[in-house]
């Protein structure tokens, strides 16, 4: 009897091929889901961090990685996938292409704008990509960080912890010289706060701590 219905439930899958896992979806951030109980990482899509935000035309502030899981969320949030298991990533997620329907997930969030074709890992999206931005839709009607360089720049300290203090307090040898947004250094210049170096709010902070400006 059991051997009966697993062929039942396998005939009845659609004819994209065999479903590896299937679950309801759990939207953690606009690329990575948990479907059921595991956590997959959606293959060759790549989305803005849920702590990134990205600049309007105007230059304002937008949260854009909260933006996007929250379209995500509205469109798989509670649904079932079915999934096909391609790989595991280094953080032990599972690496998937998964389908609602016959929505393809990483196709459907490309072409909304709400992601980036990975090319690094694969061309699967890439014309969804490409249309979507010449139609201006979601991520494409701002100024994006690409989500790689931002979590690089993460890892190295030079994004800070609270987008409202961006000013870095930098220990050389030449003291303690704090760098405003725009100078020539200050892209390059990362954070270690273990030797001592800060962010601050504003320069007139810094320069009550004793810091001084840098020179360019």
């Amino acid at each position: 009897m059991l051997r009966l219905c697993s062929v039942l439930v396998l005939s009845l899958l659609p004819s994209f091929g065999f479903a590896d896992f299937i679950g309801v979806v759990r939207v953690i951030d606009a690329d990575t889901v948990d479907v059921g109980d595991v956590r997959v990482r959606l293959h060759a899509i790549d989305a803005p961090e849920l702590d990134q935000t990205c600049e309007t035309a105007a230059g304002q502030p937008f949260a854009c990685g909260m933006w996007a899981t929250a379209q995500v969320e509205a469109r798989f949030g509670g649904q079932t996938a079915r999934c096909e298991a391609l790989d595991t990533d280094r953080h032990g997620r599972t690496v998937a292409k998964c389908r609602v329907g016959e929505a393809d997930m990483g196709a459907e969030i490309v072409s909304a704008g709400w992601a980036f074709a990975y090319r690094r890992y694969g061309m699967d999206y890439d014309l969804d990509e490409k249309v979507a931005y010449v139609a201006g839709r979601g991520l494409h009607g701002y100024r994006v960080q690409s989500p790689a360089a931002f979590r690089e720049a993460r890892g190295q300290g030079r994004l800070p912890p609270d987008p409202a203090c961006r000013i870095k307090g930098n220990i050389s040898g030449n003291g303690q010289i704090f760098h405003v947004p725009g100078q020539e250094f200050y892209d390059r210049t990362g954070i270690n706060e273990a030797r001592g170096e800060r962010w601050f709010c504003s320069e007139a902070e810094a320069l009550r701590a004793g810091w001084r400006p840098a020179r360019r």
